[in-house]
């Protein structure tokens, strides 16, 4: 049987050509996709494409279109045994993360890529991103089951876990990495598989669940030297404001001044949840390693240990959707879900 694939174009680079006349960048028609991309013949799969209407710049990614890509493949999940998502390179990686964290028992491949140069460039990478894309998203193992069962992200000949990937270069072919979680494959001549770190449920079979009640009531408060005493006030004063991932040094550590930690005490003794993720590409935080890290986990932060800033934030906003009681929060919060934390 042939096996059947969705490609669901939301907008970005990828999907661009050149107008021959004025020479200007504009979207193609995705139900022409074999046309643009005629080696996708070759492949004898089913692909059949939906596109977002309007197209949705990156930039302007809202979790209103999490939620509606979610429904999408919900909707579709039954009928095709894989998903490419096109999307833009620039918050990528927090979509990636989002959908990680909002499907859950997904057992089929859900395949974000996009490319740094239009489809319709003669130098583009998006030929190969979506080609390869395609293949991994198609491909099974020797018991018919999807040699990938996860939401990832795939880029210039790599394939990651969604979740552990931040977009790190504006300019290179090579835009994605993710340092505290190995690729799941490489893809060169052949395509290599790392099978120890590819997600396999225990049993195959379970019902799609979507989570889509989002609460985005979240801050991201960056630590540097100089900070001011009426920024972080500011910031953890805001109106409604339930939970903070807080960006610290190293691992995990931040200034000791007595006002920096009367505030953020002053924040977790209220109920409110702030989250310690490092600043570092690489890494994680151990607020036991150092006396100053020690001194935030006495104001009562929880520890975002080798986590994203994106996967921070994204698996926030899913489980205050979850749950009004943000005690339950910071409690769920250090559990992994998805593979987004390395095991202890």
């Amino acid at each position: 049987m042939d096996r059947k694939i969705l490609l669901i174009y939301t907008g970005g680079t990828i999907g661009m050509k050149q107008d021959p006349e004025t020479g200007l960048l504009k979207p193609f028609d995705f139900t022409q996709i074999t046309r643009e991309v005629p080696e996708l013949k070759k492949f004898g799969y089913v692909i059949d494409s939906l596109s977002f209407d309007p197209l949705i710049d990156s930039s302007d990614v809202k979790p209103e279109f999490w939620v509606k890509l979610a429904g999408i493949i919900q909707a579709n999940y039954s009928f095709y045994d894989g998903f490419v998502v096109l999307h833009g390179t620039d918050t990528m990686a927090y979509s990636a993360s989002a959908l990680s964290f909002m499907l859950e028992n997904v057992e089929k491949p859900v395949i974000f890529t996009g490319s740094q140069l239009p489809i319709g460039m003669l130098r583009t990478d998006g030929k190969e991103n979506l080609i390869s894309s395609i293949q991994l998203a198609a491909d099974q193992d020797e018991s018919g089951h999807p040699r990938i069962c996860e939401v990832c992200i795939y880029f210039d000949s790599q394939l990651f876990r969604g979740n552990r990937t931040t977009k790190f270069n504006a300019e290179n072919f090579r835009a994605f990495h993710s340092e505290n979680y190995p690729p799941l494959a490489n893809v060169g001549i052949h395509v290599k598989y790392n099978e120890s770190a590819i997600y396999h449920p225990r049993s195959w079979g379970r019902p799609l669940r979507l989570h889509t009640a989002l609460d985005t009531r979240v801050a991201v408060l960056k630590i540097f030297p100089g900070i001011t005493e009426p920024l972080v006030r500011g910031v953890l004063s805001a109106p409604g404001l339930r939970a903070v991932v807080l960006e610290t040094y190293g691992s995990g550590n931040a200034p000791s001044d007595p006002w920096f930690l009367e505030a953020l005490g002053a924040f977790t003794g209220a109920g409110g949840v702030i989250v310690n993720v490092t600043q570092c590409q690489a890494g994680a935080v151990d607020m036991g390693a150092y006396a100053n890290g020690d001194t935030l986990r006495q104001a009562g932060l929880v520890s975002g240990r080798d986590m994203t800033t994106e996967a921070a934030v994204t698996k926030l906003f899913v489980l205050l959707g979850q749950y009004t009681d943000n005690k339950i929060v910071s409690e769920k919060f250090e559990i992994g879900v998805s593979g987004e934390i390395s095991e202890k």
